[in-house]
């Protein structure tokens, strides 16, 4: 390999290195740069810090929307919990009166109950007395028609008075009662 050999302006051949660039072109360069770094500085990061700093407040709002509306929903979860807990107690109150409404309800349908069924033993007793005196009336009366009907045959002689028959049926009944037998 042979070296590049550049002539100068004098005459002069110096040997060029192929990693080192030409200072025309480094300072070229650095020209470039620095008018690219200008119109970057000047244009593009205002633009980027602008839209950088939006969006930090727009994220930065909508974390302080998110806390509020946390913080809301934190309060209105609350506040249903404690609306459900007094529902709760609620619903128990209630059951509860109705418990005891239900309690009353029944010991006063027992006492009505009670109450009916003494009346209608006490009306059925009463009937059943009615019944028997009429019992008694109507057969005293049946007896006493046999009784005279029977005695006159066994006399011989008509008991039709009314006195005497009476006393007969009254004597026979009496004796009846007390278990002893009739006497001629």
């Amino acid at each position: 390999m042979t070296p590049l050999v550049v002539m100068a302006a004098e005459g002069e051949e110096h040997e060029l290195n192929p990693l080192l660039p030409h200072p025309i072109e480094l300072i070229l360069s650095l020209v470039v740069f620095a008018i690219l770094f200008f119109a970057v500085k000047k244009f593009v990061v205002p633009n980027f810090e602008a839209t950088y700093t939006d969006r930090t407040k727009a994220i930065e709002g909508g974390l302080a929307a998110a806390e509020t509306k946390q913080a809301e929903a934190d309060a209105k979860l609350a506040e249903l919990e404690k609306q459900l807990a007094d529902a709760r107690h609620e619903a128990a109150r209630i059951r509860e009166e109705a418990r005891e409404q239900g309690a009353v309800i029944v010991a006063e349908m027992r006492e009505q109950a009670q109450s009916e069924a003494s009346r209608i033993v006490e009306h059925g007793k009463t009937q059943i007395e009615a019944e028997r005196q009429q019992a008694v009336t109507s057969l005293r009366a049946e007896v006493g028609s046999l009784a005279t009907t029977l005695a006159g045959r066994i006399v011989g002689e008509s008991l039709d008075d009314e006195a005497r028959q009476s006393r007969v049926v009254d004597r026979f009944l009496a004796d009846l009662e007390a278990g002893t037998p009739a006497q001629n």
